[in-house]
């Protein structure tokens, strides 16, 4: 379980995010939607512990992860960021053995060797191994981002809750390996102990794949449920400045939104 408790964070006097409370469950998908500048990224850094809050506190399992190491977190919290840039031209292999930084001293065990080989197929990449990554295009180099992230919680942690972050993860790719990348996701989520929090701009397929969504409105959260409780008209009226239509996909209790 994740728990953010009256977290906010300021800067420069002006409040990012102010006094938002929430918990994210294990073996759920909880996405955070919202307008440009709601402070959906901000609050998943906090989440992360990538930034301090001004106000309250953030735990893991009951536990503040003020007071937790950076070697003890970083094997079993990741996080995929917007921006991902290697100045160097590693390999893709390479950049997925990334993940298993956190997990080894001066060298990869053949665990870490089998993990960054699985996620690699898992996201289907193998096949550019040894390509240069700085080569690849804005897509391909998404994917490998995902296998390096997946491979640094890819095992459980015993005793303890995996999380995992994704900060739009959807950036460069096309619609196919969108929902191929929103389907692996859900299936990480089968073993029970992985909480995953992200960000997601597109509202049709946050309702598709989500358990929970959150709506994020000026630093503040302004609701949180399922999305019939999230995605109604008021809701989307109110914090993106558009009329909805919110309708039923044929054959499905899935809803879909259209904008006039």
């Amino acid at each position: 379980m994740v728990e953010a408790d009256g977290v906010t964070f300021r800067v420069a006097g002006r409040e990012l995010i102010a006094g938002i409370s929430a918990r994210f469950e294990p073996g759920k998908l909880h996405l955070l939607i919202g307008a440009n500048g709601a402070g959906k990224s901000t609050l998943i850094k906090v989440l992360a512990r990538l930034l301090p809050p001004a106000l309250g506190s953030v735990r893991y399992g009951g536990h503040d992860v003020a007071h937790e190491t950076d070697a003890s977190l970083a094997r079993r919290r990741a996080v995929l960021s917007q921006a991902i840039e290697v100045a160097f031209p590693l390999s893709v292999r390479e950049v997925v053995a990334m993940g298993r930084y956190p997990h080894f001293g001066a060298r990869a065990s053949s665990e870490d060797e089998a993990i960054v080989g699985e996620v690699m197929d898992y996201f289907d990449v193998t096949d550019m191994a040894e390509r240069s990554y700085p080569t690849l295009s804005g897509g391909e180099k998404q994917r490998v981002n995902f296998a390096r992230v997946l491979a640094q919680v890819w095992r459980p942690v015993p005793g303890r809750e995996r999380v995992l972050f994704l900060d739009e993860p959807l950036t460069f790719l096309d619609i196919g390996h969108q929902l191929d990348f929103m389907k692996k996701v859900r299936a990480t989520l089968e073993a029970g102990d992985l909480v995953v929090i992200g960000v997601l701009h597109d509202l049709n397929l946050a309702a598709r794949f989500a358990d929970r969504l959150l709506l994020l409105d000026r630093g503040r959260l302004v609701a949180a449920g399922t999305r019939d409780e999230v995605l109604t008209r008021d809701h989307i009226r109110a914090a993106f400045g558009v009329e909805p239509v919110v309708t039923m996909v044929p054959g499905t209790d899935r809803t879909h939104l259209i904008f006039e």
